[in-house]
């Protein structure tokens, strides 16, 4: 999958584009890489949505897939930036039954990477102990440096009771502030349009 992102970043209708590994989420650290499991991220024009699984780029990944997991996400908000700009520049306001999807990424400076990684446990605890949280793993551009997690919850009730709430990521936060961990980061929060198979 990692040398078909250009085909894909080409194809009708799509604006941004980028290939991920994935972890599978018990640690969101560097061990916790599933070589089994690839994602890709795509901002693609409205009109263009309907015909996504006809791109020859989907056609070769599926079928070579065992499963399939797409989830069609619209913005509800995002602060930073990825690869130096924001692709999700526009924004929806979810029902507040809707399940709702976070995606943080982050280009962590190189000095911080290990003072990064000692934070994460202690989140990555308290975020598999939240209520409400349906799923959640890893996802990166590159193993070290280029780091990201995605998660799914019921609601948005729930997410901002963990992000803002609990005690780890209140830690976690303050350090990113103290120490500057961080070269570039976006933080994203989605309403869930649709869901096609199972995480």
């Amino acid at each position: 999958m990692a040398r078909d992102r250009g085909r894909l970043r080409r194809s009708r209708g799509v604006n941004f584009a980028k290939m991920l590994g994935t972890g599978t989420g018990k640690n969101f650290t560097p061990s916790d890489a599933d070589l089994t499991r690839w994602g890709a991220l795509v901002v693609i024009d409205e009109s263009a949505l309907e015909s996504i699984d006809s791109l020859a780029v989907i056609r070769s990944w599926n079928k070579r897939a065992l499963h399939e997991v797409r989830l069609v996400l619209d913005p509800i908000s995002v602060h930073g930036l990825w690869s130096g700009s924001n692709p999700f520049n526009w924004s929806v306001t979810p029902a507040p039954d809707s399940q709702i999807v976070a995606i943080t990424r982050a280009r962590i400076k190189w000095s911080q990477n290990f003072r990064f990684w000692r934070a994460v446990p202690p989140v990555s605890a308290d975020l598999h102990r939240s209520p409400g949280l349906i799923a959640a793993i890893g996802i990166g551009e590159a193993p070290i440096g280029l780091q990201g997690t995605f998660s799914l919850w019921e609601n948005g009730k729930v997410l901002r009771d963990f992000a803002y709430k609990g005690q780890a990521h209140q830690r976690a936060i303050e350090a990113t502030a103290q120490y500057n961990w961080y070269a570039e980061e976006l933080f994203s929060r989605f309403a869930v349009r649709n869901v096609r198979g199972k995480l």
